[in-house]
Protein backbone atom coordinates (compact mmCIF):
# COMPACT_ATOMS: atom_id res chain seq x y z
CA UNK A 1 0.00 0.00 0.00
CA UNK A 2 1.30 3.42 -0.97
CA UNK A 3 -0.06 6.53 0.35
CA UNK A 4 2.10 8.73 -2.26
CA UNK A 5 5.10 10.24 -2.44
CA UNK A 6 6.49 11.85 1.52
CA UNK A 7 3.94 9.47 2.68
CA UNK A 8 5.34 6.98 5.71
CA UNK A 9 7.29 3.77 4.38
CA UNK A 10 6.01 0.92 5.39
CA UNK A 11 9.04 -0.99 5.18
CA UNK A 12 10.65 -3.03 2.44
CA UNK A 13 8.45 -5.63 0.40
CA UNK A 14 5.56 -3.18 0.66
CA UNK A 15 4.24 -4.93 3.53
CA UNK A 16 1.37 -3.27 5.25
CA UNK A 17 3.43 -3.51 8.90
CA UNK A 18 5.57 -0.24 9.58
CA UNK A 19 9.02 -0.08 10.07
CA UNK A 20 8.76 0.31 14.04
CA UNK A 21 12.48 0.81 14.73
CA UNK A 22 13.28 3.76 12.20
CA UNK A 23 9.36 5.18 13.65
CA UNK A 24 11.17 4.89 16.96
CA UNK A 25 14.54 6.72 15.87
CA UNK A 26 13.07 9.29 14.22
CA UNK A 27 11.33 10.09 17.31
CA UNK A 28 14.48 10.12 19.48
CA UNK A 29 16.33 12.09 16.82
CA UNK A 30 13.21 14.97 17.18
CA UNK A 31 13.75 14.67 21.06
CA UNK A 32 17.55 15.24 21.14
CA UNK A 33 17.21 18.37 18.46
CA UNK A 34 14.87 19.74 20.85
CA UNK A 35 17.10 19.79 23.85
CA UNK A 36 19.73 20.47 22.54
CA UNK A 37 17.75 23.91 21.41
CA UNK A 38 16.64 24.60 24.77
CA UNK A 39 20.14 24.30 26.11
CA UNK A 40 21.01 26.49 23.26
CA UNK A 41 18.63 29.14 24.60
CA UNK A 42 19.38 28.88 28.56
CA UNK A 43 23.20 29.32 27.14
CA UNK A 44 22.33 32.29 25.26
CA UNK A 45 20.19 33.89 27.80
CA UNK A 46 23.04 33.37 30.52
CA UNK A 47 25.63 35.29 28.31
CA UNK A 48 23.06 38.51 27.17
CA UNK A 49 22.53 38.66 31.60
CA UNK A 50 26.47 38.63 32.04
CA UNK A 51 26.65 41.08 29.01
CA UNK A 52 23.82 43.55 30.63
CA UNK A 53 25.58 43.19 34.30
CA UNK A 54 28.73 43.81 33.11
CA UNK A 55 27.84 46.76 30.90
CA UNK A 56 26.02 47.95 34.08
CA UNK A 57 29.34 47.76 36.16
CA UNK A 58 31.43 49.82 33.16
CA UNK A 59 28.47 52.13 33.14
CA UNK A 60 28.59 53.05 37.08
CA UNK A 61 32.34 52.98 37.30
CA UNK A 62 31.81 55.57 34.11
CA UNK A 63 29.49 57.69 35.74
CA UNK A 64 31.41 58.33 39.08
CA UNK A 65 32.65 62.26 39.99
CA UNK A 66 36.00 61.13 39.53
CA UNK A 67 35.75 59.69 36.23
CA UNK A 68 38.26 56.38 37.90
CA UNK A 69 37.74 52.72 38.70
CA UNK A 70 36.92 52.14 42.75
CA UNK A 71 40.17 50.56 42.66
CA UNK A 72 41.93 53.99 41.60
CA UNK A 73 40.13 55.91 44.11
CA UNK A 74 42.17 57.75 46.62
CA UNK A 75 41.72 56.18 50.74
CA UNK A 76 39.78 58.15 53.03
CA UNK A 77 41.87 61.30 54.43
CA UNK A 78 40.10 61.44 57.65
CA UNK A 79 41.26 58.12 58.83
CA UNK A 80 44.53 58.11 61.40
CA UNK A 81 47.75 57.23 59.78
CA UNK A 82 48.75 55.64 63.16
CA UNK A 83 46.62 54.13 66.25
CA UNK A 84 49.47 54.92 68.81
CA UNK A 85 49.04 56.93 72.05
CA UNK A 86 49.81 60.69 71.26
CA UNK A 87 53.25 61.21 73.30
CA UNK A 88 53.07 64.32 76.14
CA UNK A 89 54.72 67.37 75.07
CA UNK A 90 56.68 69.14 78.09
CA UNK A 91 57.70 73.16 77.90
CA UNK A 92 61.13 73.75 77.03
CA UNK A 93 61.14 76.79 79.80
CA UNK A 94 62.48 75.19 83.07
CA UNK A 95 59.85 76.92 85.76
CA UNK A 96 61.32 79.31 88.86
CA UNK A 97 63.26 77.98 91.46
CA UNK A 98 60.91 78.29 94.58
CA UNK A 99 61.72 81.51 97.08
CA UNK A 100 64.33 80.51 99.65
CA UNK A 101 62.23 81.79 102.98
CA UNK A 102 65.58 83.10 104.56
CA UNK A 103 65.19 85.98 102.20
CA UNK A 104 62.17 87.17 103.08
CA UNK A 105 63.19 87.46 106.60
CA UNK A 106 67.03 89.05 106.22
CA UNK A 107 66.47 92.21 104.75
CA UNK A 108 63.91 95.08 105.43
CA UNK A 109 63.24 95.36 101.95
CA UNK A 110 61.41 92.32 101.49
CA UNK A 111 60.40 91.55 104.82
CA UNK A 112 57.39 93.79 104.89
CA UNK A 113 54.66 91.21 106.95
CA UNK A 114 53.82 93.63 109.52
CA UNK A 115 56.60 93.12 113.35
CA UNK A 116 53.68 92.71 116.42
CA UNK A 117 53.99 90.46 119.31
CA UNK A 118 51.43 88.29 118.66
CA UNK A 119 52.52 87.24 115.47
CA UNK A 120 55.71 85.76 116.95
CA UNK A 121 54.25 85.08 120.25
CA UNK A 122 50.57 83.85 120.33
CA UNK A 123 48.04 82.65 121.96
CA UNK A 124 48.05 82.48 126.17
CA UNK A 125 50.39 79.29 126.30
CA UNK A 126 52.87 77.51 124.48
CA UNK A 127 53.37 73.70 124.18
CA UNK A 128 56.61 72.20 123.89
CA UNK A 129 56.59 68.57 123.60
CA UNK A 130 55.08 67.77 126.89
CA UNK A 131 55.87 70.83 128.77
CA UNK A 132 53.53 73.50 128.67
CA UNK A 133 54.09 76.96 129.51
CA UNK A 134 51.94 80.58 130.67
CA UNK A 135 52.67 83.07 128.49
CA UNK A 136 52.81 86.27 130.83
CA UNK A 137 54.07 89.97 130.37
CA UNK A 138 54.60 90.99 126.61
CA UNK A 139 56.18 94.12 125.47
CA UNK A 140 56.78 95.98 122.06
CA UNK A 141 59.20 99.28 121.94
CA UNK A 142 61.47 101.21 119.67
CA UNK A 143 63.72 102.04 122.50
CA UNK A 144 66.20 98.92 122.17
CA UNK A 145 68.15 99.88 125.06
CA UNK A 146 65.14 100.40 127.45
CA UNK A 147 65.29 96.82 127.15
CA UNK A 148 68.24 96.00 128.34
CA UNK A 149 70.82 95.53 131.83
CA UNK A 150 74.69 96.13 131.09
CA UNK A 151 76.17 97.00 127.86
CA UNK A 152 73.69 95.07 125.83
CA UNK A 153 71.59 98.30 125.05
CA UNK A 154 74.94 100.56 123.62
CA UNK A 155 75.23 97.16 121.40
CA UNK A 156 71.71 97.00 120.00
CA UNK A 157 71.69 101.16 119.32
CA UNK A 158 75.30 100.79 117.77
CA UNK A 159 74.27 98.17 115.45
CA UNK A 160 71.17 99.92 113.84
CA UNK A 161 68.29 97.88 116.31
CA UNK A 162 64.98 99.12 114.95
CA UNK A 163 62.26 97.71 118.29
CA UNK A 164 62.57 95.38 120.60
CA UNK A 165 60.04 92.60 121.68
CA UNK A 166 59.68 91.03 124.78
CA UNK A 167 57.48 87.95 125.84
CA UNK A 168 58.03 86.05 129.37
CA UNK A 169 57.03 82.70 129.81
CA UNK A 170 56.54 80.63 133.73
CA UNK A 171 56.42 76.59 134.57
CA UNK A 172 57.14 75.09 137.55
CA UNK A 173 58.65 78.03 139.34
CA UNK A 174 61.03 79.13 136.39
CA UNK A 175 60.26 81.89 133.94
CA UNK A 176 61.92 83.28 131.02
CA UNK A 177 62.21 86.62 129.29
CA UNK A 178 62.69 86.63 125.42
CA UNK A 179 63.84 89.50 123.79
CA UNK A 180 63.61 90.23 119.96
CA UNK A 181 65.46 92.79 118.42
CA UNK A 182 65.26 93.85 114.80
CA UNK A 183 67.62 94.93 112.59
CA UNK A 184 67.37 96.18 108.97
CA UNK A 185 69.88 93.66 107.54
CA UNK A 186 71.19 89.83 108.57
CA UNK A 187 74.55 91.38 108.89
CA UNK A 188 73.86 93.63 111.69
CA UNK A 189 71.63 91.50 113.78
CA UNK A 190 74.95 88.67 113.59
CA UNK A 191 76.65 91.24 114.66
CA UNK A 192 75.09 92.29 117.43
CA UNK A 193 74.83 88.55 118.66
CA UNK A 194 77.98 88.28 118.39
CA UNK A 195 79.11 91.24 120.56
CA UNK A 196 76.49 90.32 123.13
CA UNK A 197 77.11 91.28 126.68
CA UNK A 198 75.09 92.16 129.66
CA UNK A 199 71.75 90.61 129.43
CA UNK A 200 68.24 91.46 127.74
CA UNK A 201 66.06 92.52 130.70
CA UNK A 202 63.34 90.52 132.67
CA UNK A 203 59.58 91.33 132.08
CA UNK A 204 57.28 90.47 135.06
CA UNK A 205 54.03 90.94 135.60
CA UNK A 206 50.68 89.22 134.52
CA UNK A 207 50.89 86.54 136.81
CA UNK A 208 54.76 86.23 136.73
CA UNK A 209 56.70 87.76 139.86
CA UNK A 210 59.94 89.61 139.24
CA UNK A 211 62.99 87.39 138.99
CA UNK A 212 66.74 87.56 138.35
CA UNK A 213 67.38 89.78 140.88
CA UNK A 214 70.59 91.70 141.31
CA UNK A 215 73.42 89.88 142.62
CA UNK A 216 71.45 86.43 141.63
CA UNK A 217 73.10 84.39 138.59
CA UNK A 218 70.65 83.58 135.47
CA UNK A 219 71.50 81.50 132.35
CA UNK A 220 71.66 84.19 129.38
CA UNK A 221 71.42 83.27 125.79
CA UNK A 222 72.33 85.45 122.35
CA UNK A 223 71.55 84.13 118.56
CA UNK A 224 70.60 85.82 115.14
CA UNK A 225 68.40 84.23 112.70
CA UNK A 226 67.71 86.71 109.03
CA UNK A 227 67.81 90.35 110.86
CA UNK A 228 66.83 89.47 113.99
CA UNK A 229 69.05 88.61 117.22
CA UNK A 230 67.23 86.90 120.05
CA UNK A 231 68.39 87.10 123.87
CA UNK A 232 66.82 85.05 126.66
CA UNK A 233 67.48 84.91 129.97
CA UNK A 234 66.05 82.07 132.14
CA UNK A 235 65.88 81.64 136.15
CA UNK A 236 63.82 80.48 139.32
CA UNK A 237 61.27 83.43 140.56
CA UNK A 238 62.42 82.66 143.80
CA UNK A 239 65.21 84.49 143.04
CA UNK A 240 67.76 81.82 143.61
CA UNK A 241 70.70 81.53 141.53
CA UNK A 242 70.99 78.64 138.76
CA UNK A 243 73.75 76.00 138.83
CA UNK A 244 74.80 73.53 135.93
CA UNK A 245 72.55 70.82 138.02
CA UNK A 246 69.05 72.66 137.04
CA UNK A 247 68.48 71.06 133.89
CA UNK A 248 64.74 72.78 134.16
CA UNK A 249 66.02 76.09 133.86
CA UNK A 250 68.12 75.17 130.77
CA UNK A 251 65.43 73.29 129.30
CA UNK A 252 62.84 76.49 129.83
CA UNK A 253 65.37 78.44 128.26
CA UNK A 254 65.92 76.27 125.38
CA UNK A 255 62.41 75.66 124.03
CA UNK A 256 61.87 79.55 124.31
CA UNK A 257 64.40 80.41 122.15
CA UNK A 258 64.08 77.03 119.64
CA UNK A 259 60.29 78.29 119.60
CA UNK A 260 61.57 81.72 118.82
CA UNK A 261 63.85 80.64 115.77
CA UNK A 262 60.69 78.42 114.64
CA UNK A 263 58.47 81.85 114.84
CA UNK A 264 61.32 83.25 112.87
CA UNK A 265 61.54 81.04 110.11
CA UNK A 266 57.92 80.60 110.00
CA UNK A 267 57.99 84.50 109.05
CA UNK A 268 60.30 83.93 105.72
CA UNK A 269 58.23 80.70 104.76
CA UNK A 270 54.84 82.38 104.75
CA UNK A 271 55.65 85.24 102.91
CA UNK A 272 58.07 82.87 100.01
CA UNK A 273 55.06 81.21 99.78
CA UNK A 274 53.00 84.21 98.78
CA UNK A 275 55.63 85.40 96.45
CA UNK A 276 55.54 82.09 94.73
CA UNK A 277 51.89 82.23 94.43
CA UNK A 278 51.58 85.56 92.48
CA UNK A 279 54.75 84.40 90.54
CA UNK A 280 52.45 81.29 89.28
CA UNK A 281 49.08 83.10 89.38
Amino acid sequence: MSFGQGGPSWGPGGTQTPDWAALADESAARKRRKRWLLIGGGVLATAAIGAIVATAVISTNKNNSSGKHASELPAPTDLPNETAEPEPSFSSVAPPPPPNPKDYISNAKKDRAPITVDAFFPGKKLTMGDRVYVKGATQQTKNCAATTKGALGSILVNNGCDQVLRATYSKDGVAVTVGLAVFPTEAQAKKAAQQSSGSIATLSGAGVPAFCPPGSVCRRTANSYGRYAYFAISGFTSGKSVTTADKNVYATGDDLTNFTFRQIHRRGELQASAAATAQTG
